[in-house]
């Protein structure tokens, strides 16, 4: 299976720069690029993508806003991984929030750059949910004047929940698995049937949702049982 990329930076020399990079690579063709937000949107509604490669500090556009503009969309559009030169919680912050599949530093090695696509493209995430939460404990303040239960959770079984809730803490399958005493695999069911109820792209989005819902209470290992 070929990944199809699209990149989107204001910087012509990145952009060829990634470029060679994928186009080194069998599995990966890039199908087109944007020099902003708005352009990325305008070449989106003209090719089919798997992932944008994201900047996320552009003129006319950025790419946070870019990146909640494609993530919009119904499902199956191309996931985001936002990359970008300024080593900031805040822009990775705003990045997860707006719906970004993953959150990268431009000057990882390549061979992270090109795992962290194949990632993104396979469903997952390539930023770990306890970074995620440490993200949502900084800037809990933004999320809202208070916590707001989301209608979607009424759909989970109460083992779900439970899940939902180890998930929000961080922990990975295995460790959610020795917790509750269940298979990883049960574990990995379960996550699945979670996203697809609640309509989430991955993980990372499942914490989020958690913290603004307020089943999570922000700097606190404890559980708001409601």
């Amino acid at each position: 299976m070929t990944v199809r990329v699209v990149i989107v930076d204001d910087q012509a020399l990145v952009r060829a720069g990634f470029r060679m990079v994928l186009g080194s690579q069998p599995d990966l063709e890039v199908v087109g690029e944007a020099i902003d937000g708005a352009d990325a949107l305008r070449v989106l509604d003209r090719v089919t993508a798997d992932v944008v490669v994201m900047d996320v500090r552009m003129p006319t556009m950025d790419g946070v806003e870019a990146t909640r503009r494609i993530c919009a969309q119904p499902a199956g559009g191309p996931k985001v991984l936002v990359l970008t030169t300024f080593d900031t919680e805040a822009d990775a912050f705003a990045a997860l929030r707006a719906g970004a599949s993953g959150f990268l530093l431009k000057n990882v090695p390549p061979e992270e750059l090109l795992a962290a696509i194949r990632v993104v493209a396979g469903g997952e995430s390539v930023v770990a949910p306890s970074i995620t939460r440490r993200l949502l404990d900084r800037f809990a303040g933004q999320l809202g004047t208070g916590p707001t239960e989301d209608p979607r959770l009424a759909q989970l079984t109460d083992r779900e929940r439970e899940i939902l809730l180890l998930v929000a803490q961080g922990l990975a399958n295995a460790e959610i698995a020795a917790r509750i005493h269940v298979a990883e695999a049960t574990v990995k069911t379960h996550v699945g049937r979670i996203l697809a109820k609640l309509q989430l792209r991955d993980r990372v989005q499942a914490v989020v949702l958690a913290y603004e819902s307020g089943l999570v209470t922000p700097g606190a290992e404890g559980l708001r049982t409601t």
